[in-house]
């Protein structure tokens, strides 16, 4: 049995992502988030989507992009 890279877990249907370099073990999608999804510079929630980015910066939504002093950033066209 292979354990979790996140939580340690031992489990019999773990799987492997990899990302660029760099390959991971776990035992549930919720342990690969936690390890690889980005975090909103602003609220710090993980980004499961395709989230917002400024000036290099990932934000999970607009809102925080605009509370972050992008202003420029919207939800709609």
């Amino acid at each position: 049995m292979e354990t979790c890279d996140t939580c340690g877990n031992s489990y019999d249907k773990t799987f492997t992502i990899t990302k660029g370099d760099k390959t991971g073990t776990y035992d549930s999608f919720e342990c690969a988030i936690h390890a690889l999804a980005p975090t909103c510079e602003h609220c710090g929630c993980r980004i499961l989507g395709h989230g917002v980015e400024a000036d290099e910066r990932m934000y999970c939504c607009a809102h925080c992009a605009r509370e972050s002093g992008h202003q420029e950033v919207a939800d709609r066209a």
